[in-house]
């Protein structure tokens, strides 16, 4: 039963013979089809190797994305992926200028990703795994401006229509055999960052009521769903490029996030300080888990097994042991340039939270 004791966010390392046929497509030198072949190739590769590695849940790593998020949210009714003015800001390093815009009634109607999910379900033996990104990023990249106002006048609206859409999505995951349905929310753990809360006020948004709005919103997109679905959160203050954007602790939302929010687990970085301590977890209630993400992402040094066996011990202060599982703590890949760290360093990352959660639960 997911999450498991080794589990992983879920995206990984484009190859270089998938990164030249996406952009040998973008260039009009391929068509569609051919690049679906490349995926299709690639993804294969993938999930091989994840169960090779010994991990229980398998993703398709994304690798037929750009963006972690952009991607799904653009396949919904109404939302549109634009050229913006500049790309998003992390820490030395900034995106491509891309961004998404509200243009009409968001709803869902089919969507390319629940094939995607039928390839990978059919492609492995163990736990197929459905990463798609939290309904939240679709109001926090852009906020009001973002958003049509002949569309939608009244913000209540919004909220409303984009968690109902959602309900629509994990009714197409679920009926195409998805047990595993993992939303990726980074805002929740922007919103502990002082910097980043300060811009949301000269926006014009409230970063008092945020966390409420966005806890309602993912209620609201998960109502309904099946009772043989497990879903997950994955949590994270950026990752693009081996950068990030925000810092601070979970404390600022810790109880809304552990109990006013229906998810079975939680994927939480804890890679470094700028995540704070496990203090949180003392609010983590018996029937969920954390995922704990003491192996970072970011670079391709490998952590130790004493050290991360001394961080579980330490997080185990807060919450039981058989509440916490281990994890890298973010994708290898949140988007199609990947971090930077090589293939090689990515498995081995993988292969030592396997290593370390057998030694410590006895079990993956």
């Amino acid at each position: 039963m997911p999450p498991f004791r080794a589990d992983h966010v879920g995206s990984l390392l484009r190859s270089p013979v998938l990164k030249e046929a996406r952009a040998r497509h973008a260039e009009g030198a391929i068509t569609g089809s051919e690049l679906r072949q490349a995926e299709d190739i690639a993804i294969s590769q993938l999930i091989g190797r994840q169960e090779e590695v010994g991990l229980k849940s398998i993703t398709d790593g994304e690798n037929r994305r750009a963006w972690w998020h952009y991607d799904f949210l653009a396949g919904l009714d109404g939302v549109e992926l634009v050229e913006v003015d500049q790309g998003l800001q992390f820490a030395g390093v900034r995106t491509r200028s891309q961004g998404l815009r509200v243009t009409g009634k968001i709803d869902f109607v089919d969507h390319p990703m629940v094939a995607h999910f039928r390839f990978l379900k059919e492609h492995t033996g163990q736990t197929p795994k459905m990463t798609i990104p939290s309904p939240t990023a679709l109001h926090y990249r852009g906020g009001r401006k973002a958003i049509n106002f002949a569309a939608y006048r009244d913000m209540d609206a919004f909220f409303h229509d984009l968690g109902r859409a959602y309900q629509k999505a994990v009714q197409a995951f679920a009926a195409a055999g998805c047990t595993y349905l993992q939303l990726d929310d980074v805002f929740l753990a922007y919103l502990c960052d002082g910097a980043q809360r300060q811009m949301l006020r000269e926006r014009g948004d409230d970063p008092e009521r945020l966390p409420e709005i966005y806890a309602d919103l993912i209620n609201a997109a998960l109502a309904g769903r099946p009772a043989g679905m497990v879903n997950t959160m994955h949590l994270c203050r950026g990752n693009f490029r081996s950068s990030w954007v925000a810092s601070g602790g979970y404390e600022l939302i810790a109880d809304l996030l552990f109990n006013a929010i229906d998810i079975d687990a939680y994927f939480m970085e804890y890679d470094t300080e700028r995540a704070g301590g496990f203090e949180p977890l003392r609010f983590l209630p018996k029937h969920k888990k954390a995922v704990l993400g003491l192996v970072t992402t970011k670079t391709g040094a490998l952590e130790t097994k004493d050290r991360i066996k001394r961080r579980i011990e330490e997080a185990a202060k807060y919450a039981d042991l058989d509440r916490l599982c281990l994890s890298p703590q973010c994708g290898f890949a949140s988007t199609e340039e990947g971090n930077i760290i090589s293939p090689d360093e990515q498995w081995a990352k993988l292969e030592l939270v396997v290593e370390v959660a057998r030694e410590v639960w006895g079990k993956v």
